[in-house]
């Protein structure tokens, strides 16, 4: 018979011929699929609505999610939670960005946001980051992809996570972090981070008030060390309370400690002080959780200031940004650890990010505030003997639990 040449094919039926050619015919992803933007549906669906979900958590803690609906029917999720805060009216002008475009125009979107994300404001690099979140969750599930397809695949099949048991931890003396500590262990965990020296006192107070906060703050190490014996990883976030000698001096008392990390003792965006302490402790140094974009994160990179830095998606621009980011850490010899004291959106998205990253190290997960946590989307949120699966899904893998949702909605 005579074949019809290929420039003549009809595109999906070369597309499909194409794929068993280059692929073999057990190919489980035909480039029909991957291509699929390509049909007249997909190819004109724009953005059409913007619902802001508040979630109740603690007195400390809200979610702020957003949902993003496209003309196709495809919804996206974004988080922008941003700690007490209820609201994030910054949300409404990103939104005007992408309101009948196109969700693939992510660049797009990116350049006529950025002026304004990128003005030093967290608010609104936060409402930013959460819209371009959605925009990708819509992109990844029009194709019928896991979002880290769009990021070059998989590396891994499954994430190491920590658990940050600092806002589970009310009871801020050395037995309450070393139980929380004990508990967060028996969940399956083999990392754990606490910011102990939360509540330190301005340097210029009285010597002794000073003492008696960093003598706390150590002894509440020390209990949990003791508490979880020295198989379990102990990070420390310090919460930029000290300066370049006190960073230093506390570093050198917590040796015995032996932990995993030491994080942000002062400011990021002290540079040179940053690598002078770097330089005189011998524990890993991590930093970096509010730095926004590449050009916030470059510095800590290029001068080799930190072993690990922790964009957050929420913060630092998106997930097309913090992989931007992950490649200058790369280029380094920097690893990139996910800042994520977070809700569940966060994490899924999170997830799908440092599954493609191959300077990845370990996620942050916000342990023990409610019990209700892991059952607010489906599938429920799963962590077993300290991991997290990757979600082979569409998207980000998850949707809400509109009964749970609805329980604690602010």
């Amino acid at each position: 018979t005579h074949e019809m040449p290929a420039s003549q094919l009809p595109r999906r039926q070369f597309l499909t011929n194409f794929s068993r050619l280059v692929l073999g015919s057990a190919t489980l992803t035909p480039l029909t699929n991957i291509y699929a933007q390509n049909s007249p549906l997909d190819h004109e669906v724009i953005v059409t609505d913007l619902e802001v979900i508040v979630v109740n958590v603690t007195q400390r803690t809200k979610w702020i999610f957003v949902l993003l609906t496209a003309s196709n029917g495809v919804t996206g999720l974004g988080e922008a939670s941003l700690g007490r805060r209820s609201e994030l009216n910054e949300l409404n002008s990103f939104f005007r960005l992408v309101e009948g475009q196109s969700p693939f125009d992510i660049n797009l979107y990116r350049t006529k946001g950025w002026p304004r994300a990128s003005s030093g404001n967290r608010a609104v690099a936060t409402a930013f980051s959460a819209i371009e979140q959605a925009l990708w969750d819509i992109v990844g599930k029009t194709l019928n992809v896991p979002v880290y397809q769009l990021f070059g695949g998989k590396l891994r099949d499954s994430l190491p996570v920590y658990a940050n048991i600092n806002r589970a931890t009310s009871n801020r003396t050395p037995e309450g972090f070393a139980e929380k500590a004990r508990q967060a262990v028996a969940d399956g965990f083999k990392a754990i981070k606490a910011a102990p020296f939360d509540g330190f006192p301005p340097l210029t107070a009285a010597a002794n008030e000073i003492s008696s906060a960093r003598q706390l703050g150590v002894d509440c190490v020390f209990a949990m060390r003791e508490a979880v014996g020295d198989d379990i990883a102990i990070k420390i976030d310090a919460h930029s309370f000290f300066d370049v000698e006190l960073s230093i001096s506390v570093a050198q008392q917590l040796l015995p400690a032996n932990l995993s990390w030491y994080e942000e003792p002062i400011a990021p965006t002290q540079t040179t002080n940053t690598r002078r302490i770097h330089e005189s402790i011998s524990q890993t140094l991590a930093g970096g959780e509010f730095l926004f974009g590449v050009e916030g994160f470059a510095p800590l990179c290029e001068e080799k200031a930190v072993d690990i830095i922790m964009p957050d998606i929420k913060h630092c621009g998106g997930l097309l940004e913090a992989f931007r980011i992950a490649a200058v850490a790369e280029a380094n010899g920097v690893k990139v650890s996910p800042h994520n004291p977070s809700g569940p959106v966060s994490t899924a998205a999170s997830v799908a990010l440092c599954a493609a990253l191959p300077n990845f190290e370990i996620l942050e997960y916000q342990w023990g505030e409610q019990p209700w946590r892991s059952n607010l989307v489906v599938p429920n949120e799963r962590f077993v003997n300290g991991a997290i699966n990757i979600s082979n899904s569409p998207g980000f893998g998850i949707a809400f639990n509109e009964r749970v949702l609805a329980e604690h909605r602010f």
